[in-house]
């Protein structure tokens, strides 16, 4: 508009206002001048009112409008021009690894507990402000789903995409996940990282707590969520016939697969962090970001770059405020003898 962009076009229903205003005015000056000439007849109008002007009168009321649309035209917003500036934003870098074994498709937890792990992991990523979030998903061997980024869309996009199909080894082994998530740090300070893994604990490879020791020297803390329940539950696969069957073992008995959290508890606690299943608390990854790890120190980091606008409301306002000072101090009569 004019040259002007407005940041609140929204408020362009003042304009209404200063219409309606308008309207009421003309109203009252035309019934004003009636009045008048009712009382006196046009040519006497000097003799019985004398310095009486109507241009004044419209000139006042011409300066009371005016300063009701500038002051209108200033609610909008307006901007000439914008500048780039870059925003720096504190916050943690944090490595998600989600167990991706086939023991996650156990329906211990409603629906399953994969399913369960992505919940806590979008509750996750709602709380995410200012920091940095990766996702690796992992069972015998680690895959990289998304780097560190602040992009809360897309963590949800990949999260939602992880499935057991597309792990390339079976089993579950925590010293890739925890090995694949200390490679995608910097390594400038492990006070400002930590490692969080959503997994049903049944380690393998039992090379955890060797990989542990590894990300306590660099000052990373690993947090744990156990996803499931010490009861167990059965692993459930599709048979040739399309019916719902359950995984069996070397001895065609039903595999029941249980939490292991007493594993886990000790992986997290090698490295000064901490341990919550979904068995003791609710939402437990959202405990533990809210007690434990929002404690860490934040880093000042590049948030990108944001336009400042050049905002000039002010030019409207001022003027506004001089016609309306006009209004209020110019008189209906011009000076002289009374």
């Amino acid at each position: 508009m004019i040259g002007f962009e407005l940041l609140a076009p929204a408020q362009a229903w003042t304009f209404g206002l200063v219409a309606l205003v308008w309207l009421v005015t003309w109203r009252g000056r035309r019934a004003s001048q009636r009045e008048v000439r009712a009382l006196v007849d046009a040519w006497r109008l000097s003799a019985f009112l004398p310095g009486y002007s109507p241009g004044r009168q419209r000139l006042r009321h011409a300066a009371s409008l005016a300063a009701l649309a500038l002051l209108a035209f200033a609610s909008l917003g307006p901007v000439r021009g914008w500048t780039e500036r870059e925003v720096l934003e504190k916050g943690l870098d944090l490595v998600v690894c989600v167990d991706t074994s086939r023991s996650m498709l156990a329906e211990d937890l409603r629906p399953n507990r994969l399913e369960r792990a992505r919940r806590e992991v979008r509750g996750l990523i709602d709380l995410l402000r200012g920091d940095r979030m990766a996702l690796i998903a992992f069972s015998g061997d680690a895959r990289e789903i998304a780097p560190l980024t602040r992009d809360r869309t897309t963590l949800v996009g990949f999260l939602e995409a992880m499935d057991v199909a597309d792990n390339r080894k079976g089993g579950t082994d925590l010293a890739v996940a925890l090995e694949a998530a200390l490679g995608l740090f910097d390594g400038r300070s492990g006070a400002h990282e930590a490692i969080v893994v959503l997994t049903d604990g049944e380690d393998l490879s039992g090379r955890g707590l060797e990989v542990a020791k590894i990300a306590e020297e660099r000052g990373i803390r690993v947090f744990v969520v156990g996803i499931g329940t010490e009861g167990g539950g059965k692993i459930p696969v599709v048979g040739p016939d399309g019916s719902t069957q359950f995984v069996v073992g070397p001895g065609g008995d039903e595999v029941v697969t249980r939490l292991d959290g007493t594993t886990l508890e000790r992986l997290a606690e090698r490295t000064n962090g901490a341990y919550l299943s979904t068995e003791n608390a609710a939402l437990p990854l959202e405990t533990l970001f809210r007690s434990r790890i929002t404690r860490l120190e934040g880093r000042e980091n590049s948030g990108g770059t944001r336009k400042v606008p050049h905002d000039r409301y002010q030019w409207f306002g001022l003027l506004g405020l001089a016609c309306l000072g006009l209004e209020l101090f110019l008189g209906e009569r011009r000076g002289g003898r009374e």
